[in-house]
């Protein structure tokens, strides 16, 4: 999964009606990157909300009260050389990553921290979902919609076509079409770091439509926290689980900083070096889940995204290099 970069806004994405739907399959999936996708917070056994028919303004629960700027490290920033990303490596040559490295002299090394695994057919089917029953189905990462269509082929499920698809992304949007004709489905995306037009998407279809909701066995609490404090019909269906990687032959030491995308990531971090000491390693984040995790270990955080100026890691990264003497 990978981190979010800035979205370019298009003439789809900008009606906010039922004839939103993505039709312009020209661009590359793979020409976008995509938001990670996993938090720190266990899920519960899915549950369902009655459907609640007020026209009541949008509820957007407060999920945290820290101001993260507070948690930066206050100490000068200085060079670093050598960057190790907790992700595996961007497909193609045009990676802002790789833009980075000419413009500050800098190098990355990209190494996954975790391995996403499927939850298999026959586990699943004990959480007594069944998919037909639910017309929106929402999707935060490319491995949500893998592992999605993973579990209908395996159970024998098609699903009609008259369901309707919601993404945190146009990128992950886009990344439907590898299952899915666009001209026979609804799919609707919204802005990768706020989220602000998907909820309004899913506040218009909320009283017709009962919503699934597909993540891991740790995931993120903002959509599921919106979705219960204004009183959608749903339901979520864990379909993968993420796990450490072996990291034996990495060696740490030799990186001046780290990156990491997920609380997993900081899990699996310890899981391999569990005698880890930070020592002047400078370390960046992406997500506030993740950046709890690094608090909670002790850990100095020097940067962070998404925050005002820093809407994504790579302009974090940027901000941080320039400053760097």
């Amino acid at each position: 999964m990978k981190h979010g970069e800035d979205s370019k806004t298009s003439n789809s994405r900008s009606a906010l009606s039922e004839k939103a739907d993505v039709t312009s399959p020209a661009k590359s999936a793979s020409s976008f990157k995509e938001a990670a996708s996993s938090g720190d917070t266990p899920i519960s056994p899915p549950v369902s909300k009655p459907a609640h028919s007020s026209k009541s303004s949008i509820i957007i629960p407060q999920l945290s009260d820290k101001n993260y700027q507070e948690y930066l490290s206050k100490e000068p920033k200085t060079k670093v050389k050598n960057i190790l990303v907790a992700q595996p490596q961007p497909e193609g040559p045009k990676s802002p990553y790789f833009e980075l490295e000419k413009k500050y002299n800098v190098k990355f090394t990209f190494i996954p921290f975790i391995t996403v695994e499927g939850v298999p057919g026959k586990e699943f089917r004990k959480q007594r979902i069944t998919l037909t029953d639910y017309g929106g189905i929402i999707f935060t990462s490319r491995n949500a919609i893998d592992h999605f269509f993973r579990i209908c082929e395996e159970l024998r499920v098609k699903m009609s076509q008259e369901t309707k698809y919601f993404c945190t992304s146009e990128a992950i949007a886009l990344y439907l079409q590898k299952y899915i004709q666009y001209r026979k489905r609804k799919v609707f995306f919204g802005d990768l770091h706020n989220n602000k037009e998907l909820r309004m998407f899913l506040m218009k279809h909320r009283d017709a439509t009962r919503f699934l909701y597909i993540c891991a066995e740790v995931r993120k609490d903002e959509i599921p926290a919106f979705m219960q404090a204004n009183n959608f019909n749903y339901a979520e269906a864990v379909m993968y689980r993420t796990v450490p990687n072996d990291l034996s032959g990495v060696k740490l030491s030799a990186y001046d900083m780290v990156l990491f995308f997920s609380p997993t990531g900081v899990h699996s971090l310890y899981h391999n070096f569990p005698k880890f000491k930070q020592g002047d390693m400078k370390i960046g984040v992406y997500g506030k889940t993740t950046a709890d995790a690094i608090i909670e270990k002790g850990l100095k955080l020097h940067l962070m995204a998404p925050l005002p100026g820093n809407p994504t890691i790579i302009a974090a990264l940027e901000n941080y290099l320039k400053a760097a003497k």
